[in-house]
Order: structure tokens, then sequence, then C-alpha cells
């Protein structure tokens, strides 16, 4: 199967990587990226043939198109390839994503009447580019299809294809269950450690005054609580603004905890040490339950 990948970073490049490892089936790829970068390293490290003189380029022939982009990006890409790129993208041509969120992207690319699966492979790390991909990146892990409304039996199965050829697990759902889902375990990790950030360290313009001693103690708790602030900003501004609704409903939900734990703590008479040890208790069993 020929595959257009429109962005070859840490993902893109991961699942470029994999096809070239030797993965299953009869795997032809194709790169552009804007600045050239990913391809360029690619084509050097013999994951492609050669990158992609452009995006049409890239996709002439191509039986897979792969965004492998931030969302607001795939938005856009998805609107060049209704329109300018259109004569480039052959007659049965399945599109496909690796983002983030669901919801936007399957609805622009339903409304532009483009042949198109969601997908997102369910792996990554905080540094990012085709100089960090990994060919075992996806392998055992879940790779979530999200077949539009109307999308065709065929289209589907061939991104679960490639998401086999990744040695991923394909997991089937919605859009909304995806970003419900996606909203609670990654994307409010990412606005909790911003907001940790914002809360104890301050803007680089206006520092909280306690903050360098603070950071001179700092350890490893610090260090994991706020890894994900470390992360892609433009990925991470994409995911805020195609998720907003899920990711707000689960703000409110960390919200009301929060005024829990500060109703506990600012109890009449001192906080009372075994309400917190329960609390505390609670958190560290559903951790440790089978599948926590």
């Amino acid at each position: 199967m020929r595959v257009a990948f429109l962005g070859l970073g840490l993902i893109g490049g991961s699942i470029a990587r994999a096809l070239a490892a030797g993965a299953p089936g009869d795997w032809s790829v194709a790169a552009w990226t804007p600045r050239g970068d990913g391809p360029r390293l690619a084509a050097d490290a013999l994951v492609i043939e050669a990158a992609a003189t452009g995006a049409g380029d890239a996709i002439d022939g191509a039986e897979l198109i792969l965004l492998a982009a931030p969302p607001l990006d795939c938005l856009d890409l998805l609107r060049a390839l209704a329109g300018p790129l259109r004569e480039h993208v052959a007659p049965d041509a399945v599109i496909t994503d690796v983002a983030s969120t669901k919801s936007a992207i399957v609805a622009l690319a339903g409304s532009l009447g483009l042949r198109f699966v969601g997908g997102h492979p369910m792996a990554g790390r905080e540094v990012g580019g085709f100089a960090a991909s990994d060919a075992g990146l996806f392998r055992d892990r879940p790779w979530v299809v999200v077949p539009s409304v109307d999308a065709d039996v065929e289209a589907t199965l061939r991104v679960e294809a490639l998401a086999g050829a990744c040695g991923a697990r394909v997991v089937r759902m919605s859009a909304d269950e995806h970003d419900r889902a996606v909203a609670a375990i990654s994307h409010l990790p990412l606005v909790v450690a911003a907001a940790l950030v914002e809360a104890v360290a301050g803007r680089p313009a206006s520092p909280a005054p306690d903050w360098p001693a603070a950071a001179d103690l700092a350890a490893g708790g610090w260090e994991g609580m706020t890894r994900l602030a470390r992360g892609d900003v433009e990925m991470g501004t994409g995911i805020a603004v195609t998720n907003a609704p899920a990711l707000a409903s689960r703000l409110r939900d960390l919200r009301g905890v929060i005024d829990g734990w500060l109703g506990d703590l600012e109890r009449d008479g001192g906080p009372d040490g075994d309400a917190i040890r329960n609390r505390l208790q609670a958190a560290r069993d559903t951790l440790l339950e089978p599948g926590g």
C-alpha cells in the first residue's frame, strides 16, 4: 500500500520507521512537510526513498493519506485536500490522521466530502521531531480508529491495517467517546501541569516571589507533575481549542474535587487526619486496582 505522510515528526516518523522496519505487508512511503526537515532526515535514514518536493507530489497515487500534524494543522490540511490539492487525491484514496482530538476533525472531513477515517495512536513522548521517532513506539499500544458517519468498511480496514502493521492494538470508538476519554487521561493532565506552573512559579515576566527558593528545592515530584507542561506548545494549543467542551467538563469535575480538599484542609477545628488518610488511600487503591 502506498502511504503519503503530510507531516513527519515524532508520530508520523515512528509510523514510517515501523513500516520500513519490516512491517507485515507491502508498504511504499512518501512524505512532505512544510519545512522538509523530517522527510530529509527520513531519506538519509533510508526510511523513505526521497523527500517529496510538495504536498501534491507526496499524495499522487497514494492509497492512504496520513495527516501527521497537530489538530489545527490537520483542519487546514483537510481544507487543502478538498480544495487546491483535490486533483492529486486518488478517487479511491483514504485519508486518516493521528491527531489527539477527533470530533472537530471528523466533522470537517465529512462536511468536505472526503473519504476519511479518524485515527489516534495512544503513544508519545515529550520531545517531538523525526529525530525522536521510534519504530517500536506503538507496539502493543491502543490505536483508536474513528470511522466517519459515512465511512465505508474498506476505508476503515485500510486504516486498521496501518495500525496493525505498527504492532498496535486497534480500538474502535466514536469521536465523542474518544474526545471525552482523552480529555480525562491526556488533556486534563496537560492543563493541570500548566496551571501548576502558573500557580507556583508564575510567568517569566512576573515570577512568583518565593519561586527561586522553591525551585532550589524542587525534585522528582515537581519534575513528574510538570512534565507535560514542557511539551509542544502548538500541539497543546490545538488540543485545547479542538476539544474545549470535553476538557472544560473535566476541569469542572476537578474543580469540584479540589473544593472538597479545601474543605478538608480548612475545616473548623483543623484538618481531620482520618478523612485525609481515607482520601489518599482511596486514590492509591483506585490506581492499584487492575486497569487503574
